[in-house]
């Protein structure tokens, strides 16, 4: 542990120290389980430390090397993993199937993709380090099913008996044969590591014959058509085509599985992160390849400009107007990180950032504002006079001159809306202000926005603007 005491000192430069505490205990005296893709939202509710700067010590510390970062793709039914990345890069744009759910999906970055920490072996060696070798309720537990499904600590075992019929180890080109009574029930025989599954539809009268099925696991064969059996005895030969230890599992779709399936819980998702200040400054242009189009279904945009930034210029001249203008882009930085969002790129004097919710982009606006007026009224005049656009919608996160950028048209309103602000105005959508959040935080403070119709170029329809006061 003496590398990591070294490590953990690093990292205490660039994190709170009572979150590099809470981290090294862990790493220290945490099970091994609790050390393999570890939920940074969960971790700090459990310490009670506030999220963002918990997302950004995990960020900090996966630089350093203490965790390695995992981008893990997740069927929305079950919670499981379907696909395991160590960088955005990898992921699929296309379409993704969950053999247990036996379900497509067409990834977004909202809640279809996670972002975990884990423990590099390099600090500390854990089980998870070799999946293959875990033992399979732990293979579950920490390798196929997401951080998001909330699996309970202390019964777990006792949890997982009451749907799972059994559960066998077969190693690479082997042959198993599971028997057992088959309930009048809707059975899965589950395969975690190829994910393949077999269901089995159990209806009829009981038999006492003895009835066969035979499986395969090679990758390849997904085994999703239902089989009608009935109850009664059957004889299950497995065979295992792959290079790797397989987990076939007999489990009925009961009330248990479903239950603890149901249990879920917030987890760091790939937009969350892609917004976020300190992911952004510490991979810079290692996020996206050039040709990846990511959805994102959800995605705020706030555009500023400086009003009348020309005549500020020939007003107190080029070096006094850039020391300025410098301060008024390290204030909004400021404000755009403390409220979960990043800067994506600035345009002369304006600034486009992101924030995963809208709420969290009508603060920063607010905040913004009453920022550039105080620095107005210690300087006693008004140069600073900020323009603030905002919207809400679906976009595509891509490479763009070698940045991490978005594209579409929930991207092209938001910079339309700041065109249509005067000074000190605080412009936003009706998407905006239809958030429930967005629009509670503004009735509390009672504010009471003005709306209006407007049509802006390349846009057909008429959109809703509201103004902030």
């Amino acid at each position: 542990m003496s590398e990591a005491r070294s490590l953990f000192a690093q990292l205490r430069q660039s994190a709170q120290p009572e979150i590099v505490n809470a981290m090294e205990r862990l790493v220290r005296d945490g099970p091994d389980r609790m050390l393999c893709r570890i939920n940074a939202l969960a971790f700090a509710a459990s310490e009670d430390l506030g999220e963002e700067p918990v997302v950004n010590a995990f960020l900090h510390a996966s630089r350093l090397g203490i965790f390695d970062l995992s981008w893990n793709v997740l069927c929305p039914g079950c919670g499981g993993v379907l696909d395991a990345n160590t960088s955005l890069r990898t992921v699929q744009s296309d379409e993704y199937n969950c053999a247990l759910c036996a379900a497509g999906y067409e990834p977004t970055l909202d809640e279809m993709v996670e972002v975990t920490f884990t423990v590099s072996p390099r600090v500390r060696r854990i089980a998870a380090h070799n999946p293959h070798e875990l033992p399979p309720l732990e293979y579950f537990r920490q390798i196929y099913w997401s951080s998001g499904v909330d699996l309970p600590e202390e019964d777990f075992e006792a949890k997982v008996d009451e749907f799972v019929l059994e559960c066998l180890e077969l190693p690479p080109g082997e042959k198993a044969v599971i028997s057992l009574q088959l309930p009048s029930d809707f059975v899965i025989i589950f395969e975690p590591v190829t994910h393949a599954a077999q269901f089995l539809d159990i209806k009829g009268a009981p038999t006492k014959e003895r009835q066969s099925l035979s499986l395969v696991f090679d990758r390849a064969h997904r085994h999703s058509e239902p089989l009608e059996l009935r109850p009664g005895p059957v004889r299950i030969s497995v065979e295992n085509h792959t290079e790797v230890r397989t987990l076939p599992s007999v489990c009925v779709a009961n009330e248990a599985l479903h239950g603890l399936l149901g249990r879920r819980r917030p987890f760091l998702t790939a937009k969350r992160l892609l917004s976020n200040q300190t992911f952004r400054d510490i991979y810079r242009t290692d996020t996206i390849e050039v040709d990846q189009r990511l959805k994102i279904t959800s995605l705020t945009f706030l555009f500023t400009d400086l009003r009348g930034s020309t005549e500020l210029y020939e007003r107190v001249g080029d070096l006094a107007a850039f020391d300025l203008v410098k301060t008024h882009f390290g204030i909004l930085n400021d404000i755009v990180g403390a409220e979960a969002g990043a800067v994506v790129k600035t345009i002369g004097d304006a600034v486009m950032a992101t924030f995963p919710t809208p709420d969290r982009a009508v603060i920063a606006a607010m905040r913004m504002r009453e920022a550039m007026r105080k620095l107005n009224q210690e300087r006693g005049s008004e140069d600073l006079l900020l323009k603030i656009g905002i919207h809400e919608g679906p976009c595509i996160a891509v490479n763009l001159n070698e940045r991490q950028d978005y594209f579409g048209q929930t991207v092209n309103i938001a910079s339309r809306v700041q065109h249509l602000a005067t000074s000190r105005e605080i412009f936003a959508t009706g998407s905006v202000l239809g958030d429930p959040r967005a629009f509670s935080l503004l009735t509390d403070r009672g504010l009471n926005p003005m709306s209006q119709k407007v049509t802006l170029r390349g846009i057909t329809h008429e959109i809703s603007i509201f103004a902030i006061p």
